[in-house]
C-alpha cells in the first residue's frame, strides 16, 4: 500500500465514522461538532486531491456559515425534551438488513460503472498552467454564466426574504 492509498484509506475511514457519530449523538450540539470535524476531513480529502479551492469553499461555507446556522437553529429551538427521549427502540434489525441489501445492490451497480469521460480542452497540464482559480473563473464566466446569474437572482431573493420576515413590524 503506497503513501497515497494509506491516506485515502484514513480519510474514507475516519469520514464514515465521523458520519455515524453525527447521526447517533443524542446531544445535537455533539452532533453539529462531530460535523465540523467531518467538514475538516472533507476539506483535508480536497486538498489531497489538489483542489485547493474546493478545499477553501468546504471551510469557509460549510464549515463558517452552515454550522453557524446549524448551532443558531439548535439553541433556538431549545432541544432538552428530545435528549431524554428514547431515539431508536426497535428499528435496528430493520435498518440493518435494508442497509445490507442496499449496500449489495450499490456493490453490484457500481460494478457495473466505468467512467471514461472524453477529454475536454482543460487537460490537467493546462489547469497547472494556468491554475485552479483561473480555470475555474474561465469556465463559471463563460459557459455557466447563465446557471451563475440565476443562482445569485436566487440568493437575492432569499437575503430579501429573510429581511423581510425579520423586520419588525411598525404598527
Amino acid at each position: 500500500m503506497s503513501i497515497s492509498q494509506a491516506f485515502f484509506a484514513y480519510f474514507a475511514i475516519a469520514m464514515t465514522i465521523l458520519s455515524l457519530l453525527v447521526v447517533t449523538r443524542k446531544n445535537p450540539v455533539h452532533s453539529v461538532m462531530w460535523m465540523l470535524v467531518l467538514f475538516v476531513h472533507i476539506a483535508a480529502l480536497y486538498l489531497f486531491l489538489n483542489a485547493e479551492f474546493m478545499a477553501a469553499v468546504q471551510i469557509i461555507v460549510y464549515a463558517g456559515a452552515i454550522l453557524v446556522l446549524f448551532l443558531f437553529v439548535i439553541m433556538l429551538l431549545n432541544l432538552r425534551r428530545e435528549e431524554t427521549e428514547l431515539r431508536f427502540q426497535k428499528q435496528w434489525l430493520f435498518g440493518i438488513g435494508i442497509s445490507v441489501i442496499l449496500a449489495v445492490f450499490l456493490v453490484l451497480i457500481g460494478s457495473n460503472i466505468t467512467v471514461t469521460p472524453p477529454p475536454g480542452q482543460y487537460t490537467v497540464e493546462a489547469i497547472r498552467s494556468e491554475g485552479h482559480m483561473m480555470t475555474i473563473g474561465k469556465v463559471l464566466y463563460s459557459e455557466f454564466l447563465l446557471p451563475f446569474e440565476i443562482a445569485s437572482l436566487i440568493l437575492l431573493v432569499a437575503i430579501i426574504g429573510a429581511v423581510v420576515l425579520a423586520k419588525k413590524r411598525i404598527e
